[in-house]
């Protein structure tokens, strides 16, 4: 006996996604919170402001990744597509 087919449940899809953007928030974060101290360390002689400016920049853009996920529910990813050709028939 085949098993039924297994569906995705919306409370899972949701909740990969809150996954997926949480993940991606604390990178771009972190990173951002990186690049600032570097930058503050080396060009701005040890001043503040850079390692905020990089770690706002950082949020607004895991900001937006998430705005996008959410908003195009229907998003496929695929690297190729496969065409078949039509014959014509005698």
């Amino acid at each position: 006996m085949a098993s039924p087919a297994r569906t995705a449940r919306s409370e899972d899809i949701f909740g990969q996604k809150w996954d997926r953007c949480l993940s991606d928030t604390a990178i771009k974060i972190a990173g951002g919170l990186g690049l600032g101290i570097v930058f503050s360390v080396v060009f701005f002689r040890r001043r503040p402001w850079p390692v905020s400016f990089g770690m706002g920049v950082g949020l607004g853009m895991a900001y937006s990744n998430c705005q996008n996920d959410f908003q195009n529910p229907y998003h496929v990813n695929c690297i190729r597509v496969q065409t078949t050709e039509k014959t014509a028939s005698p």
